[in-house]
């Protein structure tokens, strides 16, 4: 839920290194950020409460070129200076991305011992832990290796000792870091977009890893702390990906990326040639019945693909939040797969999920955007989104590259059980070769009149039924996620049974209404709440007239495998012109933070 990132060279300004990597790591956390680095014999840290810029405004030019920093999202203290990023115990300077589960105790015996806390953070607490250690051995690497015996959570720390001024140090454990290489100097960061502008080489560290950084290079240690030979990756995006391009937002340029992305998708995972599957889209007919776990926008994914499982497919889906999947009995065989899906693949709770199947030996299959991450490291299968770079916190084209994916998927599961004809499945896809030039036509609508009907609204209500039902859930979300207005979802049946007695006169009420077989039963859900003095603003793929709407969005009659991908659109756009009406930081959206790698 943190940035790090950490530079030892001298080909670049140190300070100046921190800082990139700062700013495009501003998305995992940002309610204050710091640095820390050698000058001289000393170590100085700078933090401030709030955004980078912040930070940059108490930074002076010096000749450092060991440094660490960090951009905070927090889990244990209040938003202040004092528990900003970095922590210093003793010889011992720190930043840490995670949690720690025990810190408190670990915190009453170190005080026990004698050591004072000026924070509440549970960083703190491990910077005191690393010197309590190395006093015991007298030895940087083996005090750092020691941590997994003491310390219960997830961390990715970067650490400067003042007794080896020639080394930033570093470890992992089921928080992510990774090494960047140009020549002779190195770099630790979160995600990659913080050394992108310097390097697109770099190494995954695994679970329990410790590298050392110093200007002769870098060394892996395992944790026996013998030194490890490890492939070097290299990000094919480019720095494009985290910088704005033009636009205003990185929301608003994502979601004008999405028909690239899902064009770009479709040409990997379907054979255009032949008018059919890849190879590289995996057969799930072997399984009786999939559990999807997942959380946030991708567990909307996993509905609307749960909506085309058993319609389509007519395979049992079931779709958890993953924070609930994991402390439940779960009641699966042989034939069950676990489908995760995760932007990051780093997700924490999706993650422990995985790992709560693979204990059970039940097969896992994992939909994320990152290459190398965690879960796609774990997971029996991985199915990549290639989405690239998702800087914004709302996530967009993550989502409609999920969407796509898994809609292919439950396509060929479909015909593979001969529940649609070969020209059926060839009419489909053919949709999908042409369905990036259809979200393109949603892309230049004109969605300000509903804008300036909704914006300064405190209660929104979204309704649909049945996929349509999964995809107002995510339209709300995204309204909430960087509006602050209460936007709610209902299934559209369900509304009369209690919740319609919120609805008075004005109220917004976004009606989505493309299920053909529901339609005229989800318009007599709209008309109810006509009656009782709603503002409707009615999605459909049918331009029909009425008199149940206030305004109307028509989007174009597709496949209902493809429906979602337009349908999602508008809702997007509502969302962002809403909050940019009301002066929102979109990108940046209060309380929230891109990769959740926290429980």
């Amino acid at each position: 839920m943190c940035g790090i990132v950490g530079y030892v060279g001298e080909k670049h300004k140190t300070t100046e290194v921190l800082l990139t990597g700062l700013k495009a790591l501003e998305y995992r956390g940002y309610d204050s950020a710091g640095m820390a680095y050698f000058i001289e014999d000393t170590i100085k840290v700078s933090k401030e409460v709030g955004r980078v810029q912040n930070l940059e405004k108490l930074l002076q030019e010096e000749n450092a070129t060991i440094g660490i920093a960090h951009t905070r999202w927090a889990t244990h203290g209040e938003v202040t200076k004092e528990n900003a990023h970095p922590h210093t115990q003793n010889k011992f300077t720190i930043v840490h991305n995670g949690i720690i589960e025990n810190y408190q105790e670990l915190k009453d015996n170190l005080t026990k011992k004698g050591y004072l806390f000026q924070s509440k953070t549970d960083t703190e607490v491990l910077a005191a832990l690393l010197d309590f250690l190395y006093k015991k051995e007298n030895d940087i690497l083996k005090a750092i290796n020691q941590l997994k015996d003491y310390v219960d959570g997830s961390y990715a720390l970067g650490i400067l000792c003042l007794d080896d001024k020639d080394t930033l140090y570093a470890i992992r454990k089921d928080s992510p870091l990774i090494v960047g290489i140009e020549e002779k100097d190195s770099f630790i960061a979160s995600d990659v977009p913080a050394i992108l502008k310097y390097t697109n080489q770099y190494i995954l560290l695994e679970n329990n890893e410790i590298v050392t950084l110093s200007k002769q290079g870098y060394t892996i240690y395992n944790e026996k702390l013998e030194k490890q030979e490890k492939e070097v990756l290299t990000f094919e995006g480019d720095i494009t990906s985290a910088e704005k391009c033009g636009y205003e937002h990185f929301m608003l340029k994502e979601i004008y990326e999405q028909p690239e992305i899902v064009k770009n998708l479709v040409d990997y995972y379907l054979n255009l040639e032949n008018n059919d599957f890849s190879d590289r889209l995996p057969s799930l007919l072997k399984y009786k019945k999939i559990h999807v776990v997942a959380c946030g926008s991708a567990y909307h994914t996993g509905l609307v693909f749960k909506s085309l499982m058993e319609e389509y497919a007519e395979v049992e889906t079931i779709v958890e939040v993953a924070s609930e999947y994991r402390y439940k009995k779960n009641f699966y065989d042989q034939d069950t797969l676990v489908l995760v899906i995760s932007q990051s693949g780093e997700t924490a709770d999706t993650l422990a999920a995985l790992r709560k199947a693979k204990t059970d030996h039940i097969d896992t299959l994992a939909i994320v955007n990152v290459v190398g991450s965690s879960i796609a490291r774990e997971a029996d299968q991985v199915l990549y989104i290639y989405a690239g770079c998702e800087i914004a916190v709302a996530t967009t084209k993550a989502y409609s590259a999920q969407l796509a994916l898994l809609s292919l998927l439950a396509l060929k599961l479909a015909y593979e059980k001969k529940l649609i004809t070969k020209e059926q499945k060839q009419s489909i896809l053919q949709g999908y070769i042409h369905i990036d030039k259809k979200m393109k036509k949603l892309l230049n609508q004109d969605y300000e009149k509903i804008v300036k009907r909704i914006y300064n609204r405190q209660d929104i209500f979204f309704i649909g039924r049945g996929i349509d039902y999964s995809m107002s859930m995510e339209g709300a979300l995204k309204l909430k996620e960087i509006s602050y207005i209460n936007a709610v979802s209902y299934a559209a049946g369900e509304l009369k049974h209690g919740t319609i007695s919120l609805i008075e006169q004005n109220t917004p009420v976004i009606a989505i209404n493309t299920s053909e077989h529901l339609k005229e039963k989800t318009i007599s859900n709209i008309k109810e709440v006509k009656s009782r003095g709603a503002m409707v603003i009615y999605i459909t793929n049918e331009d029909i007239e009425g008199d149940f709407y206030d305004e109307k969005i028509v989007i174009e009659k597709t496949s209902m495998f493809l429906q979602s991908l337009l349908t999602i659109i508008p809702l997007q756009l509502i969302a962002y012109y809403t909050a940019k009406q009301n002066g929102c930081d979109i990108d940046k959206p209060k309380n929230l933070a891109k990769s959740v790698t926290v429980e």
